[in-house]
């Protein structure tokens, strides 16, 4: 990729804002990286995300929609009641007829005040393997998402994060509810109210829940050195637009959770793959595919979070990464992904709790 004017001239103003931070704060040396050209296309199924109100204070239904064929269901709450709560997902048949709900794969650790560790837990279900559940409903019936939701307490100041990918036959309507610790969660359901959003209004319903990215051509780590894929500024890669359905108002999906990103790559020798979180502490997980075949890799390994020693970002460092560069420092936090060459995919979606953006980083094995 050849550096345009405008390039070189960011290039400059990050190399002057780092070398004019305190000393302690200095990288011992710094390696300049590319941002790699990539082609974007977003394809699936529906999102439905729950997430407002956050800290939940009372009963009520957090949130709710119809949705029919590929779809995803995240939930991310705080029960900030004061006592002990339940929360579940429960989906009504609305088609007129008989139905059928796959699930196919999702994440539901256990709650907990250690947000970071729930968030990590959550990924690393969804992402270590797949399964296949059925619900089965006739028109207008009523059923738990899933059945152990109604067996999981939620202590006063825990975090419940849970997502799951399904595909309904036909037309179910989707509730998130949060009820007494010792109600019946479909009969509590008919008496329940809509919450209101809180201010940060992280709730709605997002059609293409799947971003898929690919290089616009292989990677040769000897002609393109350290590169990297920026991924949830906002600013390269865009946040998702969608609409409350409890309202009809328009909502940003800040920070694109629940969307499941694909990124496929092609390298022409031994290339190691990194995660480097820019926005600071950050536990996830990620899945690689080789062939039919996958896994999945903490990040970080070993630990539950990184990024908390990653320092502030000047703006002139942001602009310059936004622009095409940026640099691989002795400071620069980074989890390794593996060492791969030829075809290799890794699926990636935001993790809660964690802060964005992150670097995808392609460093040439020698």
């Amino acid at each position: 990729m050849r550096l345009t004017k405008k390039i070189i001239a960011a290039v400059v103003a990050l190399v002057t804002s780092i070398t004019a931070l305190p000393v302690f704060a200095k990288p011992y040396e710094s390696t300049i990286m590319k941002r790699l050209p990539i082609e974007v296309t977003d394809t699936g199924g529906t999102l439905i995300f729950s997430d407002s109100p956050e800290y939940v204070t009372k009963n009520g239904i957090l949130y709710t929609d119809v949705v029919k064929g590929d779809a995803r269901i995240l939930f991310y709450h705080l029960n900030n009641t004061g006592v002990k709560k339940k929360l579940a997902v429960i989906v009504e048949n609305v088609s007129g007829e008989n139905n059928l709900i796959e699930i196919t794969r999702g994440g539901f650790s256990a709650p907990n005040d250690n947000f970071l560790l729930v968030g990590k837990e959550t990924q690393l279900m969804y992402m270590q393997k797949n399964f296949h559940d059925k619900i089965k409903l006739v028109p207008n019936q009523l059923k738990l998402f899933q059945a152990k939701m109604n067996d999981v307490v939620i202590n006063p100041g825990h975090l419940v994060y849970g997502v799951y990918d399904f595909h309904a036959k036909g037309e179910v309507r989707v509730y998130v509810l949060m009820y007494p610790e010792r109600a019946n969660p479909l009969k509590f359901l008919k008496y329940a109210d809509i919450l209101p959003k809180d201010e940060y209004r992280l709730r709605g319903t997002f059609k293409n829940m799947n971003r898929n990215i690919k290089l616009k051509k292989d990677y040769d780590p000897k002609r393109d050195g350290i590169g990297y894929i920026l991924i949830c500024d906002d600013v390269v890669d865009f946040y998702k637009r969608g609409i409350d359905a409890t309202d009809g108002s328009e909502v940003v999906n800040f920070g694109n959770y629940g969307i499941n990103y694909t990124l496929t790559f092609n390298t022409k020798s031994k290339t190691k793959f990194c995660l480097s979180p820019l926005g600071g502490t950050y536990a996830g997980a990620v899945r690689f595919y080789q062939g039919k075949k996958f896994g999945a890799v903490e990040t970080p390994q070993g630990r539950i979070y990184f990024g908390d020693k990653t320092l502030p970002e000047p703006e002139s460092v942001k602009k310059a990464r936004e622009e095409g560069v940026s640099l691989w420092t002795t400071q620069t936090e980074a989890s390794e992904l593996g060492t791969f060459s030829g075809n290799i995919i890794f699926e990636y979606s935001p993790p809660g709790a964690s802060n964005l953006p992150v670097n995808f980083v392609l460093i040439p094995d020698n």
